[in-house]
């Protein structure tokens, strides 16, 4: 038997692309936090310790993390949080994955957290909360560093908003 909570929230940190760096910026950001989930290439172990400064953090390993990574974080991850199923991936997977394709990958599931292309994204198909916290680490592609906030409530559809690291 099932027991419902009704009301149970969850405020997730996203974050992505960190590649060895992690900025100052990210402890504000993610003050209050229950959990931190990061989308791979996190670039060594010592981010995700200080992250766990923060709050208890999860990660999947990127296609640039080197074999201590690799051999410690799963390529993909899946969650239930506050009556919500969340997958962690990094996507390097599709090659150049697209919001479709992803959103396809999973279904059944009301998010997926996916790094790799450094592009901040929130979009909402298929049924399917798709969230890019773009890359927190060096700037990127012409894109400010940035991560997101994923708010989960058990009974009503999952929510995220972007944060920009650079401001």
């Amino acid at each position: 038997m099932t027991v419902k909570r009704p009301g149970e929230r969850r405020r997730i940190g996203l974050i992505s692309d960190t590649h060895g760096l992690l900025r100052n910026e990210i402890f504000a950001a993610f003050d209050g936090v229950h959990e931190i989930l990061h989308a791979g290439d996190v670039g060594d172990l010592s981010i995700l310790l200080e992250l766990k400064v923060i709050a208890p953090t999860l990660a999947v390993y990127g296609n640039t993390d080197g074999w201590e990574l690799r051999q410690r974080l799963p390529e993909t991850l899946e969650v239930e949080r506050a009556g919500h199923r969340v997958a962690l991936v990094h996507g390097h997977q599709w090659g150049s994955p697209d919001v479709e394709n992803i959103a396809a990958s999973y279904v059944g599931f009301s998010v997926v957290v996916y790094g790799h292309t450094h592009q901040p994204l929130v979009r909402q198909t298929a049924g399917v909360l798709v969230v890019n916290p773009g890359s927190a680490g060096r700037c990127r592609l012409g894109k400010p560093a940035s991560a997101a906030l994923l708010t989960l409530e058990r009974g009503r559809s999952p929510s995220a908003r972007l944060v920009d690291l650079t401001r």
